[in-house]
């Protein structure tokens, strides 16, 4: 169980963020619903003010919003809550899922039917995050060694280069793909466990609130009490469904830091070494093998771009070609610029 007094604050600051945003849409059907969040967070604050009262603690001051939530206010005022949505997520502010992009949520018919529609998209996203992370390597790498042979024609100095341009950027890209996996981690960690005390300490409240969303998104307000009332009779089904609705976090979508890290690592090398392999491997016109092997590679990833965008194959690898050839073109002539200037 959470400190009630650490919950009475995240209820406070949950309120007056929802006012912003209310006033955000103001004149809109979503102004209505998110000044009906904040009275219900105003009322779950008093629970918890209850409950320090009851412990036999100090009433707490006044509630005044601190710096950070006044900067997330001040850029929620500027930039428009669906541009915030992520941040005012993790700021345990409810409803941003009618920021999505994607459609409502067809209303479950059956305890089964709950969360079904999120599942199964992980192999989809590692693919296209491989894809990615192999076009990441394979460009930067090749441009870096164009770059260095332009300027200077010694096997040793590109080969040097490339192994040094292939592990900071394997290495950069691992480090930043773990943080950004364990901070999404952390912050989904940290909204499930407050939704799980929110629910063990007043389950008709949250009710109410997941009935709100609902019936935000077009169901009709008594069907969104009878389906949320169903819900929190199980409620791991519950947490999952607050979780994906109120907040707008799929639990689908994260994954492990170290799997994350690994993958990215091993795409981007995978990238990095195409370029590179003529000159490890001490072949006799290494630039133009490995100019012929990037260009095969800037082809194949250029058309497996084409699963997630839907274009041709074929335009979408030359499409590929053409980019990545341009960088490296860039970077061998000013790198052979560079090269006679500092001669």
């Amino acid at each position: 169980m959470s400190d009630p007094y650490e919950s009475w604050c995240e209820e406070k600051q949950s309120a007056w963020l929802y006012r912003v945003v209310a006033d955000c849409e103001r004149g809109t059907p979503r102004e209505a619903l998110f000044k009906e969040l904040a009275q219900a967070a105003d009322d779950q604050a008093e629970i918890w003010l209850a409950a320090i009262a009851q412990k036999g603690g100090p009433a707490p001051a006044p509630f005044r919003p601190d710096l950070r939530t006044r900067i997330v206010a001040r850029l929620t005022r500027t930039f428009k809550p669906r541009a915030m949505r992520g941040v005012l997520a993790a700021m345990k502010v409810r409803g941003m899922v009618l920021y999505s992009h994607t459609p409502p949520h067809p209303m479950p018919l059956k305890r089964d039917d709950i969360g079904k529609r999120h599942r199964g998209g992980g192999a989809g996203n590692a693919l296209r995050a491989g894809v990615f992370g192999v076009n990441d390597g394979l460009v930067s790498n090749a441009a870096l060694i164009y770059g260095v042979a332009g300027a200077a024609q010694e096997p040793s100095i590109i080969l040097l280069t490339g192994v040094a341009g292939l592990l900071a950027g394997a290495f950069s890209m691992a480090a930043g793909e773990y943080v950004s996996v364990r901070s999404q981690r952390e912050m989904f960690e940290y909204q499930i466990g407050l939704e799980r005390d929110e629910l063990e300490t007043y389950p008709d409240e949250e009710a109410a609130e997941l009935a709100l969303i609902y019936a935000a998104k077009g169901m009709d307000p008594a069907e969104a009490r009878r389906v949320a009332d169903t819900l929190m009779r199980d409620p791991e089904r519950a947490l999952d469904t607050l979780a994906r609705e109120e907040l707008g976090l799929n639990p689908d979508e994260l994954g492990s830091p170290w799997v994350a890290a690994i993958s990215s690592f091993a795409a981007f090398t995978a990238g990095a070494a195409l370029p590179l392999a003529p000159f490890l491997f001490g072949h006799g016109e290494a630039l133009i093998a490995s100019i012929s092997l990037t260009a095969m590679g800037l082809f194949a990833v250029g058309a497996s771009m084409s699963l997630f965008t839907g274009r041709h194959a074929l335009l979408s690898g030359l499409r590929m070609l053409g980019i990545g050839g341009a960088a490296g073109l860039a970077t061998y002539f000013i790198g052979a610029w560079l090269g006679v200037s500092l001669a």
